[in-house]
């Protein structure tokens, strides 16, 4: 199954959060709508893992050791992606965004029932940084190093990620 209705954006380092300067970030509206209940279960089969189930904290952070894919399993929210000069997003169930390594993101509001599966590939362990100027030096060069994922989190080896990611 190949979907192709995913949008790329491209976010630059604003100084505080680096975000990704070779990889785009990937949004997948309505992906998984009809299968919301199943959200954490496509991304561990894709061999995304170390999965979670909750929110989105409310301050800008990002991971430098890893990629992130998060779906939207409940609820609704506007995210700030990319850092405070970043692009809102308005997400709901199905939707699903791939953050690459470095990139920005914080819930500005959500509805109460908000909830979201987040996955790492391979199953990486990932760090929290929130922008902090002593976290810089060994961010960026960690982020130049996180190896690109080998499948799309949700459709797998057909999945738009593999080109997107200039992988395929």
């Amino acid at each position: 199954m190949e979907y192709t209705e995913v949008e790329t954006f491209y976010f630059e380092d604003d100084g505080s959060i680096p975000n990704n300067p070779d990889i785009p970030v990937l949004f997948y509206p309505a992906a998984l709508k009809d299968k919301a209940s199943q959200i954490e279960n496509f991304f561990n089969e894709n061999n995304w893992g170390n999965s979670w189930m909750n929110g989105i904290f409310d301050f800008h952070h990002y991971h430098s050791n890893t990629h992130e894919v998060i779906g939207v399993v409940k609820g609704s929210a506007r995210l700030m992606i990319g850092g405070e000069n970043g692009k809102q997003f308005e997400v709901t169930v199905g939707d699903v965004l791939v953050l690459p390594a470095g990139t920005g993101h914080k819930r500005l509001d959500s509805s109460p029932d908000f909830k979201v599966a987040g996955a790492y590939p391979d199953g990486m362990e990932y760090n929290t940084n929130t922008g902090k100027s002593e976290e810089r030096p060994y961010a960026l060069d960690e982020i130049k190093s996180v190896p690109l994922a080998k499948q799309d989190p949700v459709f797998g080896t057909d999945g738009p990620l593999l080109k997107k990611w200039g992988i395929k």
